[in-house]
């Protein structure tokens, strides 16, 4: 552990907080003593895509842990049905009640004291890794005092069993059972995670990702690593046409337009209307159809239309972009220009294909990308409709406070793509604003334009019109460290049959860092070195069906992108990854699909996860072996050169005396 000698300045105004060597010593007591504590429990989670119902489950149970000490504490007193009841009280514990009063045979007074028992013991289990003033800081204002109380109250001890007894009856007597239980799970879980870790793609494909951002706001302790569909939002947020267009694109591809309307407050009318009076059919432009509960809706030809009218406006304003910032070098991916519609077939790459389509009538052959009258129009308005919907700026602007494009943490270094490597496995370079970066560096630009977009967002200069083309290029660039391939193929996905078009060549990165070496190298490029440091991605999912691994690297690097999306998960084979770091080591836990709340209040069925044991630490970690913990061996340094600067007379101890 490095320490440092502070300057006489420095312990001159430390000694205006601390001001006596008495309260010098008891600030060092408590510092010393929380370095002791093991380290706090962090979740990562990654790729969540709008599954609002899913995350907030593995929310709850914190990916096993919550069950873990159910289990550590009744596994040989309870059944496993009664475990299992106990974590879908802790999980949903209004909807639970509602449903165990309304299936109750026995006395319901007794059923509360037990219960209330119970969940003060897990309680004070999950507690016992923090300190006293933490917990305190955790607990419900209504219910402080009480639960503080109960968890500090050892109900064994002869003197205090009766005065533990009268807490739980007085709790029962004045109808406050209800509600004293839904904010001690609260407590638990909240207790039971020291931090989350959100590795990218809040956004997109899932029914709301605007539940899920509330959910995030609400968090004690969360961080975000930006992930293209998030930086696609924010892009939208800051004024990008291109990033607006795309995510209408994917609403509507996934038959989401509700969120955008409800959720946000965004009317598609306008643009709704125009695509049934400009489009004859919809084509082959018929949306993804993800469940059977949407074939009805989206198998409509107004959906397709509706579909094909946002495609042909984002294409020409992804034009645009392409050709307002030729540092890009993403000439390859203008293509209404190449369109032969005389032979209905494009030539890309030097290979024609047959369009399924060629049915465009807003698109100028000699002017392909400029938009005509009425699409300019609405794409002012949904530009509008995006810079002034309260609720998304909120959202957008929780993702800037606490979000970031790496986060190195106790060790480990996240970020949701890649870091962009050539063929031969050096970092790739960007031109920006006439200068190259690669590496951590091009990390550091790009967040640091990427905030520049947002705090001038209303400006609407040059600057900051290059800033949010940045953020369109974040999304599919070939060499954006969110997006992680060499080319998006919506075009082609969507026009031309032909499956050998629709491939996107993954970055050198994903084949590089198969060498432990290589990860090692990255890891250095952040300063992090060490058997225990590892690389942390999401993005590209995991076909657990096709033989792939999580593990990468020797087991330096972890992809989490299991498939919390639904449309993904036929194409992985399950439904996701979470990652558990606690103070013995790391788990990796995968997810089966979730099936719905009704499902775990009503059978107390869980997720079905199943653990794998990553990394056994020799020794449980302590806090003095976190980020947290040098932090505080910093403060508890210059607390002990104050000390011995107070005994040596140096520094004059405050007159306290009335």
């Amino acid at each position: 552990m490095e320490h440092f000698d502070y300057s006489d300045r420095y312990l001159r105004l430390l000694s205006q907080k601390f001001r006596t060597v008495q309260e010098v010593s008891t600030e060092l007591i408590n510092l010393e003593a929380i370095l002791a504590l093991p380290k706090g429990t962090e979740h990562f989670m990654s790729d969540i895509h709008g599954e609002d119902e899913a995350f907030a489950h593995i929310l709850n149970n914190c990916s096993g842990v919550v069950r873990d000490k159910i289990d550590a504490v009744y596994g040989d007193t309870l059944t496993a049905g009664e475990r299992a009841e106990l974590a879908t009280l802790i999980y949903y514990p209004e909807h639970k009640l509602e449903y165990i009063k309304a299936h109750m045979t026995g006395d319901l007074g007794d059923w509360y004291r037990v219960t209330l028992r119970r969940l003060s013991e897990i309680c004070r289990v999950v507690a016992s890794k923090y300190t006293r003033s933490k917990v305190r800081k955790a607990l419900p204002a209504d219910f402080a005092y009480i639960i503080d109380e109960l968890l500090n109250t050892d109900p064994g001890v002869k003197n205090k069993e009766n005065y533990y007894n009268r807490i739980i009856t007085s709790i029962i007597e004045i109808n406050r059972a209800d509600a004293f239980i839904t904010a001690i799970a609260g407590v638990i879980k909240r207790l039971a995670v020291d931090r989350l870790h959100i590795i990218g793609d809040v956004f997109d494909r899932g029914p709301r990702p605007d539940h899920i951002m509330d959910m995030l706001m609400h968090h004690h302790s969360v961080d975000i690593q930006w992930g293209n569909h998030d930086m696609l939002w924010m892009g939208a947020a800051c004024g990008s046409e291109a990033c607006i267009f795309n995510i209408l694109g994917i609403s509507v591809k996934y038959s989401n337009m509700e969120m955008l309307e409800r959720g946000y407050g965004i009317s598609l009318r306008h643009l709704t209307n125009f695509a049934q009076k400009t489009y004859a059919d919809g084509g082959c432009f018929a949306p993804k159809v993800i469940s059977a509960m949407d074939r009805e809706i989206s198998g409509t030809d107004s959906i397709a239309r509706l579909y094909k009218a946002v495609l042909m406006i984002q294409f020409k304003l992804e034009g645009q972009a392409i050709m307002r910032n030729p540092s890009f070098c993403m000439e390859d991916r203008l293509l209404l220009d190449k369109i032969d519609y005389q032979n209905r077939s494009i030539t890309i790459g030097g290979v024609t294909y047959a369009l399924e389509d060629c049915d465009f009538p807003t698109v100028d052959k000699n002017d392909p990308y400029r938009l005509t009258d009425e699409e300019q129009e609405i794409v002012s308005e949904l530009r509008t409709s995006f810079a002034h919907s309260p609720r998304l700026q909120e959202h957008m602007e929780f993702l800037y406070r606490v979000g970031s494009m790496y986060l190195c943490f106790n060790e480990n270094l996240l970020y949701h793509g890649c870091l962009p490597m050539n063929e031969d496995g050096s970092f790739a370079e960007l031109v920006i604003d006439g200068k190259m970066y690669a590496g951590r560096d091009l990390m550091d630009i790009l967040d640091q334009k990427s905030r520049f977009a947002w705090v001038n967002r209303k400006k609407g200069g040059e600057d900051e019109r290059k800033a949010v083309d940045l953020m369109w290029y974040m999304w599919c660039g070939k060499k954006s460290p969110l997006f992680g391939r060499d080319r998006m193929t919506t075009f082609e996905r969507c026009l031309i049959e032909d499956k050998s078009a629709h491939t996107e060549p993954k970055n050198a990165y994903y084949r590089h860092t198969a060498d432990p070496a290589v990860c090692d190298r990255i890891l250095r490029e952040f300063g992090l070195e060490g058997e225990h440091a590892h690389i942390i991605n999401g993005h590209m999912p995991v076909k657990i069906k096709d033989g792939e691994s999580p593990i990468h690297g020797g087991g330096k690097m972890l992809i989490i992108d299991g498939g919390f999306s639904r449309a993904y998960q036929k194409t992985t084979g399950i439904a996701g990854y979470t990652l558990v770091y606690n103070a013995h080591g790391l788990k990796l836990i995968s997810h089966e699909p979730f099936k719905s709340r009704e499902d775990c209040v009503t059978r107390d069925d869980d997720i079905l996860s199943k653990t794998e044991i990553l990394e056994s630490l020799p020794e449980p970690q302590k806090v003095a072996d976190s980020d947290i913990g040098r932090e505080l061996q910093t403060q508890i340094d210059g607390l002990k050169q104050l000390l011995a600067a107070y005994r040596s007379g140096t520094i004059k101890e405050a007159n306290l005396r009335p």
